[in-house]
């Protein structure tokens, strides 16, 4: 379907969402761009996040050899998202806590 006002094209320049007015200062346009690079690589982290925990807790579920080093990567992840401060300290300290506590809980049961 044709890049249209419902399907904005891919490859295009990242426009303001519709609630959004358009920014009169340059600058304020360039904070705007910014903004969406940052929340689209945030997006991105927080999506490899849930997808590394589910591979840790698939892994232990399924009695894998590597469910010790996909809890470890999956813990990596989350210290890095803390880092790049996508995640607070805390919220980062809870995932890890409850992913450890999740794991152990599948790798008993199996």
């Amino acid at each position: 379907m044709a890049a249209g006002r419902h399907y904005p094209d891919p490859d295009g320049p990242v426009h303001a969402p519709r609630n959004e007015q358009m920014a009169h200062s340059r600058s304020q346009q360039k904070r705007n761009r910014q903004t969406a690079v940052r929340a689209a690589r945030n997006r991105a982290i927080r999506s490899e996040l849930k997808t590394r925990t589910k591979s840790a807790i698939e892994a232990a579920r399924s009695g894998d050899e590597g469910a010790e080093e996909a809890l470890r990567i999956a813990q990596k992840r989350i210290d890095q998202a803390l880092a790049k401060g996508v995640l607070k300290k805390n919220t980062a300290s809870r995932r890890k806590s409850s992913l450890a506590r999740a794991v152990a809980a599948v790798s008993r049961d199996s």
